[in-house]
């Protein structure tokens, strides 16, 4: 999930720093407790009247990173060296800025001015490093290790040390190593409520979701002031219900356990602030809440100027609840104007992307009155600018998926939508956008069908209006365009025809083969035929009958040896024409068709 352990972070209470006055203790445990919003107004007031501390600005610094506002972290940061150049930790909150806009190179650079001069026991600015390489969204879990393991040989008794080692772990999949980090952390101080979150994490990561949710349970039972219990509980949840094969029902039901999770870290955390509530929205995002999103967001929307996100929620309920496309585009648009592009999130294409399809996506026309309800409903007309700015939108959902694998569900299921509705250029543009992820088979023949039969619906059409009622081509520039477009589909049906997936191929294959056929087919000349679809026809016809399904597929094999009949009849290869068309009397007796060119051969 982009950005979550961002928005999830716990700054653990470091030693940094030589200040004694109480009130940093109070913002750094306010840290600790989550309470951003307290701690923001201790270090606030602490700058005000200790302007020459640098340590007071590297952890407002924090709390501004952890409400998801980098730019203004790093105005504090810049601040927090200027009064105080001494306080080279700074550059750490500098360090992690450039890790946000994935500026590596940045990082390193301010990382290395902060440990240029450091003394035998100073080891503050390496765990910070250490924790910066963790919480980025892209983690570099071996180079944290790399800061982590020198602070601690400064440093055995700062608690903060061997947990970031046990996360650092963590993330490496280690999880014995992890265990005993957490476990070191509780011999400095046994009651450490943190020690035994990341112990219970660690099952999470192992995909042991109910046996996390125990332990966690247990932990918040038995410590229930500590709020980041809570919030562990609710990601614990949103991950369990993105776990492959989950049913709807059980995607909502662990994500509301999830929200009741969150409303309890914010009731322990005692942060009632604006921006505990964005951090909340951010959470209902994520987890697909929109009910509750809804009702957030109205209330976020009173102070439109606090944070640009205001938008994405207005842009992702105008979409979900309203189903406002044309609004939800303009909230969506906003965002995008004024929100610092680091900010922006994979699931923020996605929806702009959708808003842009379904807002230039006419519906199809009713059928007409009086007409049977099973009657074909005609496809919407698209303009130009429909079709561009459709076009700009699949380009949008692109990057939404390059930045989150996990999105290609949401547009499989967009494609099918679509394709449902008829708007078969827009579904099978969707369909191949989702194909292109080789590596994920979840989708990748079902996209691979769709967008083939789509294209031979396409094709088709193409292909009849280059013709006249008496069905010569009057339009040869219409014909080739056909060709193109029957030619993609046969393209994509070929995926299906040549994979060594048994589910795929018992999914697809026959009707595959079917249409690829056909494909060829109306890509022919049928005046001078060059009988490509002949053998297409004659492995769909081979296929069926090594499957035994003669009698569920009929009607293809009457149209696959009546078209190689006929290719053989137009050649004047009439004994494998006979053999052919005697064959469809074989399965249909009563084939005028068929009869009549069998007469005729006679």
């Amino acid at each position: 999930m982009t950005n979550s352990k961002l928005l999830f972070s716990l700054l653990l209470a470091g030693s940094v720093g030589t200040v004694s006055a109480q009130s940093l203790k109070d913002a750094r445990a306010a840290i600790e407790a989550e309470n951003y919003g307290k701690a923001k107004t201790i270090l606030q007031q602490l700058v005000t009247k200790q302007p020459k501390n640098g340590d007071n600005y590297f952890y407002l610094g924090q709390v501004y990173l952890v409400n998801d506002r980098a730019d203004s972290a790093a105005a504090i940061f810049n601040q927090g060296l200027t009064a105080d150049p001494k306080a080279t930790i700074n550059n750490v909150g500098l360090g992690y800025v450039d890790l946000l806009k994935k500026d590596k190179a940045g990082a390193e650079s301010k990382f290395a001015l902060a440990t240029a001069k450091l003394g035998k026991k100073d080891y503050e600015p390496l765990l910070e490093i250490g924790r910066a390489y963790i919480e980025t969204p892209e983690p570099d879990y071996a180079k944290a290790l790399e800061y982590l393991t020198q602070a601690k040989a400064k440093n055995t008794k700062d608690i903060a040390i061997p947990l970031a080692l046990g996360d650092a772990y963590r993330g490496l999949r280690e999880g014995s190593l992890a265990y005993t980090s957490y476990g070191d952390a509780m011999d400095i101080d046994q009651n450490s409520v943190k020690a035994k979150v990341g112990q219970a994490i660690i099952v999470r990561g192992a995909q042991a979701y109910d046996e996390a949710v125990t332990q966690l349970e247990a932990i918040a039972a038995e410590t229930p002031a500590y709020a980041p219990t809570y919030r562990e509980l609710a990601e614990t949840y949103y991950q369990w219900s993105r776990m492959p094969g989950t049913t709807d029902e059980k995607y909502l039901e662990l994500n509301k356990k999830g929200v009741a999770q969150y409303k309890k870290y914010l009731e322990a955390a005692g942060d009632n602030t604006l921006e505990a509530k964005i951090r909340y929205a951010d959470f209902l995002v994520y987890s697909r809440q929109y009910d509750e999103l809804k009702t957030v967001s109205e209330e976020l929307a009173k102070n439109p100027s606090v944070d640009p996100k205001i938008y994405r929620y207005l842009g992702y309920i105008a979409f979900q609840k309203t189903k406002d496309y044309s609004k939800a585009l303009e909230y969506l648009n906003q965002m995008f104007s004024k929100m610092e592009k680091d900010r922006v999130i994979p699931l923020d294409y996605m929806y702009l992307g959708m808003a842009q399809i379904a807002a230039n996506s006419p519906k199809p026309a009713a059928p007409a009155a009086g007409a049977d309800s099973t009657a074909t409903v005609a496809a919407p007309i698209l303009t130009p600018e429909n079709t561009a700015n459709i076009q700009k939108g699949i380009a949008d959902i692109k990057k939404a998926i390059d930045g989150d694998k996990e999105l290609l569900g949401e547009v499989a299921e967009l494609a099918f939508a679509k394709y449902q509705e008829q708007e078969l250029q827009t579904a099978a543009s969707l369909f191949e956008l989702v194909g292109q992820y080789k590596d994920n088979p979840t989708y990748l023949y079902d996209a691979n069908y769709y967008a083939g039969e789509a294209y031979f619906q396409i094709g088709s059409k193409e292909e009849a209006a280059s013709k006249n009622d008496e069905g010569a081509i009057v339009d040869q520039a219409q014909k080739d365009k056909a060709i193109a477009t029957l030619n993609k589909a046969i393209g994509f049906l070929t995926v299906i025809e040549t994979t060594d997936n048994k589910e795929a191929q018992d999914k697809y294959l026959i009707n595959a083969l079917y249409y690829k056929a056909f494909s060829a087919l109306t890509a022919d000349n049928l005046e001078s035929p060059k009988g490509d679809f002949v053998p297409m026809f004659q492995k769909l016809i081979d296929t069926i009958n090594q499957r035994g399904t003669q009698e569920k597929n009929k009607s293809y094999l009457v149209d696959a040896y009546t078209y190689i009949g006929l290719y053989h009849y137009m050649k004047q290869d009439m004994p494998k024409a006979k053999q052919n068309l005697q064959k469809v009397l074989e399965i249909d007796p009563t084939n005028e068709g068929a009869k009549a060119y069998l007469d005729a051969i006679k």
